[in-house]
């Protein structure tokens, strides 16, 4: 089995004034008939993946993909430093969703998110339950204190102790008691050769971790200045806020999930989001299915990963 459907393009795209100032680009792929499916980008910020179109059988799936708030195509840019980000929330995404389901007359879709996408796909899903089909997530992140912790404060930095060092060295002394705070400063500073060298450091840690074999591609794609910006400040816009989210609030709901079908796909070696997040979510989500893949970390193209996303789609298709 192949694990991914080939390559499309849009049949209709478009952008969605969503308010405040803000435009979302978004688009359709596959069957204008199909069952209707919406990719949630990682990030926050990192914007659509063409990759992402072919997670879905083209003939049985109404794809749709879009760009969240600063993100891509989206408008503003987050890379603007005048953009005080105070308009992009995790709740202003959610009724971004609902503004973009209704605007393409959808009744019901499913979720489809790995990383901050799971995020964002637990948090509609939790507020709207009636308008979800079903849920496949990947690399679960919820945006607790400890998982930020993991990652951004030190856990992660003692396996990769040579990136953790290159992650810090941006920063003061005072700044390294809580990277996440000092790297936000940086990232709204307004030189925006600041903001660059700042997003690159940051990013590139990320880049350096996300597969569960370091790659030299992720490393390079991460470092990339019109790639950081965005990324780097979305991401720490958002983490150092909690995601406006309660400690917790999205695996203590899980409840609200009950009736929805989900395939949970998550690495065993995952050290961007590790898999106890995903356990954890498993077990209070009534319904859930859980695939912990034995040689896979967080990237997408870890062993495994695609033919599991896949398998969970092809089966999702024939549902009501």
């Amino acid at each position: 089995m192949n694990e991914l459907y080939p390559p499309i393009q849009p049949y209709e795209h478009g952008k969605l004034d969503v308010g405040d100032g803000n435009t979302v680009y978004w688009e359709c792929c596959g069957n204008p008939a199909g069952k209707p499916v919406v990719v949630l980008h990682g990030g926050p910020g990192s914007g659509l993946a063409p990759l992402a179109r072919q997670h879905f059988d083209p003939l049985a799936y109404r794809i749709v993909l879009f760009d969240q708030r600063g993100a891509g195509r989206s408008t503003p840019p987050a890379a603007e430093a005048v953009d005080d980000l105070a308009a992009n929330t995790t709740w202003h995404l959610v009724a971004d969703m609902e503004l973009l389901r209704e605007h393409l007359r959808i009744e019901r879709w499913q979720l489809f998110g790995g990383s901050w996408g799971a995020t964002l796909a637990l948090a509609y899903a939790q507020t709207h339950p009636g308008r979800v089909t079903e849920i496949v997530l990947r690399g679960v992140f919820t945006g607790r204190r400890g998982e930020l912790d993991w990652i951004y404060r030190g856990g992660a930095g003692q396996l990769f102790p040579e990136e953790w060092a290159s992650y810090l060295a941006p920063l003061d002394e005072a700044g390294r008691a809580d990277p996440l705070a000092a790297y936000r400063k940086l990232l709204d500073h307004p030189d925006p050769a600041v903001r660059e060298r700042a997003a690159v450091a940051w990013s590139a840690w990320e880049g350096a971790i996300v597969s569960v074999v370091p790659q030299e591609s992720f490393r390079s794609n991460y470092a990339r200045p019109e790639f950081a910006v965005p990324f780097a400040r979305i991401a720490l816009h958002y983490f150092t806020h909690g995601a406006w989210l309660d400690e917790g609030q999205l695996i203590r709901d899980a409840a609200k999930l009950q009736g929805i079908p989900g395939m949970i796909v998550q690495g065993r070696y995952d050290l961007v989001c590790p898999p106890v997040t995903a356990y954890e979510l498993h077990r209070a989500w009534p319904g859930s299915e859980l695939r912990i893949l034995p040689n896979a970390g967080h990237a997408v193209n870890d062993p495994g990963v695609l033919r599991e996303l896949r398998l969970a789609t092809d089966r999702f298709a024939a549902t009501a």
